[in-house]
């Protein structure tokens, strides 16, 4: 992928996950990679592994909640390397559990990471890339961004917010010579699913209902095929054939999918109640 090389690049939650396989695809494709994150240590040995490989890359720490942060690594950027041509818009956190069990804090610190975030990024790189009259944005959503997602509402909430803020932006940039595409990936094998918070549940329990056929993909072939289809410039590129089946899915027909989910809820709570009694 061509496209990629000695292009500057920001990627947010760049330390582990998937933001870290999307350094290390950004690098090995000849990008200069901006590894950010809150994790600062992580970052710092993301960027040490992609420099020893070969590759320019720098570690920043930054927290993606805090608005002027986020602003000010990307006009720094855009000074620094004279030109910003991606941000990849991907810290993101997870919260488990039935709605019924949470309280407004679980929904702010949710949103302010996942939603704000993006938003954030969003906007100041397109302010900058308006100036320059290119760029593209990428901003990482979910499969439960596509489709409803019981045990997982809150992530589901904010995650159909990023999906909806870069369809709906791809359109406004596009005369503005500014690309933005939605990566939805779908069960990826990363640090979120143990470093979510599951509220009255435990990760096991909400994860029992996913079919056992459902083997998560790595990351790095994720990052893959989410690079491929930045490339192509599509607007949304589901990663993992089950997210993009359940996407057409429930575009032809939304009752399938209604009554899947609400079988999903039925069986987690049958096993809750099982563990419970006992």
């Amino acid at each position: 992928m061509e496209i990629f090389r000695n292009k500057t690049a920001i990627v947010t939650g760049g330390a582990s996950g998937i933001g870290k396989g999307l350094c290390e695809e950004l690098s090995r494709h000849g990008a200069n990679v901006v590894v950010a994150d809150v994790n600062v240590e992580g970052a710092r040995s993301v960027a040490e592994g992609l420099k020893t490989s070969g590759g320019r890359a720098v570690a920043v720490k930054l927290d993606a909640t805090i608005e002027e942060d986020v602003r000010g690594l990307v006009d720094k950027t855009a000074a620094d390397y004279g030109k910003l041509d991606y941000i990849f818009n991907n810290a993101g956190i997870g919260i488990g559990g039935e709605v019924q069990d949470m309280n407004l804090d679980h929904w702010k610190r949710i949103a302010d990471v996942n939603m704000w975030g993006v938003v954030y990024g969003t906007l100041a790189a397109y302010q900058v890339m308006i100036r320059q009259g290119s760029g593209h944005i990428v901003n990482t959503a979910s499969g439960a961004g596509l489709v409803p997602s019981p045990l997982l509402t809150a992530y589901s909430m904010t995650k159909h917010a990023v999906v909806g803020l870069s369809t709906g932006l791809r359109a406004e940039g596009a005369e503005l010579g500014v690309k933005v595409s939605v990566v939805c990936p779908g069960f990826i094998d990363t640090p979120i699913f143990d470093s979510s918070e599951y509220v009255n549940t435990t990760k096991e329990d909400t994860w029992a209902v996913i079919p056992p056929r459902l083997k998560a993909m790595r990351a790095e072939d994720c990052a893959r095929a989410a690079l491929r289809g930045v490339a192509r410039n599509l607007g949304i590129i589901p990663v993992q054939a089950p997210a993009y089946i359940l996407w057409w899915l429930h575009r032809l027909s939304p009752k399938i999918v209604d009554a899947q989910s609400q079988k999903t809820i039925r069986k987690y709570r049958q096993i809750v109640r099982a563990k419970r009694s006992n």
